[in-house]
């Protein structure tokens, strides 16, 4: 026994300090029995007199468990731990190759093995915080490589997609083959002469993704783009029948003209400019118009006369009228036909001049907004990805994602780094989706699990607009129900206090390296488990490479010297110095 208690004030128990060393042991664990139970503390403050330990958990039947249900009393013994006690802390009295993963070294227990739960780990979501230039980049690639390097376990089943927003993760794993010969690495780029071109087939999404790629701004705006999906749909078929559907579009547009209240000469122009744009080859202002004993151009039959009235509208109306289709099967696509964004842009035309939206003008504002969004997109260098010159299924698209010369790729990186923000962050958004949708729906539940990195995830992951115009954020659907799907979120992030709270509530392993900025100081105070002011003074102290981790893959919070990546991210900062004093003529690898 180390020394007498003297003290039991909340989680903190003072000992008279009988220690015979002049040893830094802050930090250290210490074991506190009482009557056949085991509890762990850290020591926290250490003086010649006296030792402060905070009591963190207990061991039962082997185990560590973080959190404790009683207090010590003073009849207890106080003694540092002992190695096989410290392995039991760790969970490493019984290591499995296959359900324990090396992080690195602790930072308190000099070259002592850090190892995580593998189960616990990537069974669950994973948080990874810390300043620009703390480490995180290398310490996820060297995560991802000791699960990849692993001589005693082969991972060939892992499905990783790295949303990466600098294209900084090519590096870190484009080797992998290399290290081990069943694992592949693909990338995804933006660039046109790219091998492997980043691609959305628009007739995979749903009306959520459509909505999400228009940015739509008002729930408003949700049944004009689906009434644009369903001419889509219509458009494609066979001829004879699209004419008619049409047909009866235009015609009903028309027919709502003449009966909006507006003048003889306010009707004739809004028909001839409607008919000028949408027309066929049986409904144009050309097309005959018959009446008894003769036929006339229907433009003819707009004319106005001397009373300022258009004398031939009853017979123009019932000329409409033929046009109209009793009903209008009109669904949303199915997936079964390619479309492109110029087939959208088409029928959205359509959608404009349908149930009347020329004449309400609030509604035909926000629309034509979409619809300037949509045109832009269209003719935009974008359109590329929406391009395609065969059809295939959500099946086949995901195989195609997932494998390279028929074999399984382990790590697959989306490079956006040549994207703006903002259509990253749709692009992030839709991939995501189809993951979840993909693996909810389309194969047996948990059977394929799937992990998503965000590398900057503060710029996807944020609490935005979704929730109140398309009725949830993906991000917040896959991190409150992907877990048991097998869809999980790995966020990266220099600001956890932009993230979404509810998906970083949802959080059940966190990585955090150095953190400085006081509001996400307070916002990892508030928002992360097991956190108080010894933790946060660790977390603005820790060293580049040395990160805090806690959660379900290690019950007990431990400071982690992580080993440099190898290959490592493109993730390091700007080498100023070597760029401004570099020697003409000197080799700039030698200088």
């Amino acid at each position: 026994m180390l020394g007498e208690i003297l003290e039991i004030s909340n989680n903190t128990v003072k000992i008279k300090n009988s220690l015979n060393t002049t040893d830094n042991i802050i930090n250290y664990y210490m074991k506190i029995e009482d009557n056949n139970k085991f509890f762990v503390g850290e020591i926290i403050t250490y003086t010649k007199e006296v030792i402060a330990i905070k009591v963190i958990g207990e061991i039962k039947d082997n185990k560590f468990i973080h959190g404790i249900s009683s207090k010590p009393s003073f009849a207890s013994k106080v003694n540092l731990l002992s190695p096989d006690e410290i392995k039991i802390v760790f969970g490493l009295n019984n290591y499995n190759p296959e359900t324990k993963l090396y992080l690195g070294k602790s930072s308190v227990y000099e070259n002592y093995p850090i190892y995580l739960d593998i189960n616990n780990l990537f069974a669950n979501h994973l948080v990874i915080l810390g300043n620009t230039g703390s480490g995180k980049s290398c310490g996820v690639a060297r995560l991802l490589q000791n699960l990849f390097y692993k001589k005693d376990a082969n991972p060939i089943n892992t499905t990783f997609f790295i949303i990466d927003a600098y294209g900084e993760y090519e590096n870190a794993f484009k080797m992998i083959n290399y290290y081990n010969k069943d694992l592949q690495f693909k990338s995804y780029k933006t660039k046109s002469d790219s091998e492997n071109l980043l691609q959305i087939p628009l007739w995979l999404l749903s009306l959520d993704d459509i909505c999400l790629l228009l940015e739509i701004k008002s729930k408003n705006q949700i049944p004009i783009v689906e009434k644009a999906l369903k001419l889509v749909n219509v458009f494609k078929r066979e001829e004879e029948q699209v004419i008619k559907y049409k047909n009866s579009i235009i015609a009903s547009a028309l027919l709502d003209i003449f009966i909006n209240g507006k003048t003889p000469a306010q009707i004739r122009d809004q028909i001839f400019s409607v008919l000028t744009r949408y027309n066929t080859k049986e409904l144009n202002l050309d097309s005959k118009v018959y009446v008894p004993g003769y036929t006339r151009p229907l433009r003819q039959c707009l004319l106005i006369d001397d009373t300022g009235k258009l004398r031939e509208m009853e017979l123009v109306v019932n000329f409409l009228k033929t046009f109209i289709l009793e009903e209008m099967q009109l669904d949303l696509p199915d997936g079964s036909f390619v479309y492109s964004l110029n087939d959208l842009l088409y029928a959205f035309d359509f959608a404009l001049i349908s149930e009347g939206i020329l004449n309400n003008e609030g509604i035909y504002n926000i629309a034509h907004e979409l619809r300037v969004r949509l045109s832009s997109l269209a003719d935009s260098e974008l359109n590329k990805f929406f391009t395609f010159d065969h059809h295939f299924t959500k099946k086949e698209f995901f195989y195609n994602l997932t494998h390279y010369q028929d074999k399984k790729v382990q790590v697959i990186n989306l490079n956006l780094s040549e994207l703006d923000d903002r259509f990253a962050k749709i692009v992030a958004k839709i991939y995501s989706k189809f993951l979840f949708d993909y693996v909810k729906y389309d194969i047996e539940r948990a059977t394929l699990p799937v992990h998503i990195i965000l590398e900057e995830a503060h710029r996807y992951v944020q609490q935005d607009t979704d929730l109140e115009i398309i009725g949830y954020n993906i991000f917040e659907r896959i991190a409150k129900e992907g877990r048991k799907y097998g869809v999980l979120l790995n966020l990266i992030s220099q600001r956890p206090s932009e993230l979404s709270q509810t998906v970083l509530s949802q959080c059940s392993n966190f990585l955090v390296f150095k953190i400085t900025h006081p509001i996400d100081i307070e916002y990892i105070r508030t928002m992360i488990p097991f956190v108080d002011d010894e933790t946060i003074e660790k977390i603005k102290n820790l060293q580049i490479g040395h990160c805090l981790v806690f959660g379900s893959a290690l019950m007990l919070p431990t400071i982690v010297k992580v080993d440099l990546a190898s290959p490592t991210p493109n993730s390091s900062s700007c080498n100023v110095a070597k760029i401004w004093f570099r020697k003409e003529g000197v080799n700039n690898e030698e200088y």
